[in-house]
């Protein structure tokens, strides 16, 4: 007997309280639950893994897809707020109630004939969204890889391109300890003959070992496609086609272009499949929207945030910052996980933030605003970072922000980041939009 749930929370719940113990890693659980329900797409697919940089390059390959006319579906987590912002289809968040029949769906293949197979929270989630995308007569799908690639619940899907993205020192308990093993994880999601596009310009040598290997098309950055600009516009070269004068991504932040960079190489791959006109690309990369990615939003004081919660992306979150200009005042809202590098992170931003305003996480993983507060003072004892800043600690973000807007001025900054929790609690209520209060009417 299957059990069904009239609500997505409930299913979800349920999803969280069968967490297997001591379960067999690898894809071969969540390929019979697959087989069982005949999981199969009938368009394209494009798969994209990497450490940094994987929402955005989904969120454009969309941008682009929506303005050549075409319907795409896009799975990436996790979510910010809401756990249906984990799927889109044809540009729209799809609506809870629109994603029960697939749970049900998956639960029914799960205990099919009392035959029952154990699922992780993320591989029965995943399925239910895989199953709703299959039967949403796309054009393309496009898939964000969960963590590494080879043993993902994405990779039961045979992938016509796969993307890696950025890959730097992130989840070493699953992944491994440097970037060639990680890199190994990654580029589990290449197929023979298909094609693979590497952004990042220093790939791990495992990565580009494995395509040769396995004889998968490999498209490097600087080899079989490039990117050059200057203040106003950026250009892109690949095999046999070139774009000139484009206007900068919508999505902020010098990183972009390499992801953009990505995106433009798959949709050369995939021309014969999935053709896009150069309108598209312009129109589409000009307004991709993806909340949470060096996301600034107008007001006074101005207020940026961010989910760079591992050393790779503060780096590019401080370059981000500092090429802003000068702010009287920077404070930042910060929460993260008890598992990250913490030191790099922290030595990295803190010369740019005058305040902090740690903040307690919704979830047993993340390290409590006291733990960072410690962290950042050990920091200050060992003379690693600035001493002439003051501390103070939350037990939510909202509360961190609230805090933040009482004390900041209309010229002064505000950052919040750091995990998906800590930028989605600032969200909860909708988009915060600031106005200092000596210019309230």
């Amino acid at each position: 007997m299957h059990t069904t749930f009239a609500t997505l929370d409930a299913w979800l719940a349920y999803c969280e309280r069968l967490h297997p113990q001591n379960i067999a890693l690898g894809l071969d659980r969540v390929r019979e639950v697959a087989q069982r329900m005949g999981l199969q797409f009938d368009c394209p697919v494009i798969t994209v893994a990497g450490t940094n940089g994987k929402g955005s390059t989904c969120a454009m390959l969309e941008a682009v897809a929506l303005q050549s006319g075409y319907r795409p579906g896009v799975y990436t987590s996790p979510h910010l707020v809401h756990f249906e912002e984990r799927c889109r289809v044809g540009g729209e968040i799809v609506t809870p109630e629109l994603l029960l029949p697939h749970f049900e769906a998956v639960e029914q293949a799960r205990v099919k004939d009392g035959n029952e197979v154990a699922l992780t929270y993320f591989e029965f989630t995943t399925l239910a969204i895989l199953r709703l995308l299959s039967l949403s007569k796309l054009d393309v799908a496009i898939l964000e890889v969960g963590l590494g690639g080879r043993l993902d619940a994405t990779n039961i899907v045979d992938a016509d391109c796969a993307i890696i993205t950025s890959i730097d020192l992130d989840h070493m308990e699953l992944l491994g300890p440097d970037r060639e093993s990680i890199g190994r994880e990654k580029a589990g999601i290449m197929r023979a003959g298909r094609p693979v596009i590497v952004s990042d310009p220093v790939p791990p040598q495992s990565v580009i070992d494995h395509a040769a290997d396995i004889g998968a098309d490999l498209w490097r950055f600087g080899k079989d496609f490039n990117y050059d600009g200057d203040k106003q516009q950026w250009g892109w070269a690949g095999r046999g086609r070139r774009y000139a004068g484009l206007a900068y991504p919508a999505l902020r932040g010098a990183n972009q272009l390499m992801n953009a960079s990505g995106v433009l190489a798959a949709y050369e791959a995939i021309r014969a499949k999935l053709p896009v006109t150069a309108q598209a690309v312009r129109t589409g990369l000009s307004m991709v929207e993806l909340p949470g990615r060096f996301q600034i939003i107008p007001g006074q004081p101005t207020l940026v945030l961010d989910v760079a919660h591992n050393p790779h992306s503060v780096a590019a979150l401080t370059a981000n910052l500092d090429a802003m200009g000068f702010f009287p005042t920077t404070h930042a809202v910060f929460g993260a996980m008890a598992d990250k590098d913490w030191t790099h992170m922290l030595t990295k931003v803190a010369p740019l933030i005058d305040r902090w305003y740690f903040t307690d996480l919704p979830t047993a993983r993340a390290d409590t605003a006291e733990g960072l507060k410690a962290k950042l003072q050990k920091l200050q004892a060992e003379g690693a970072v600035r001493k002439d800043v003051s501390m103070e600690c939350f037990a939510n973000p909202q509360q961190a922000l609230d805090a933040v807007v009482s004390a900041a001025d209309a010229a002064d900054r505000i950052v919040v980041f750091g995990s998906f929790f800590t930028v989605g609690g600032v969200l909860q209520n909708g988009t915060p939009r600031l106005n200092a209060k000596h210019l309230a009417h």
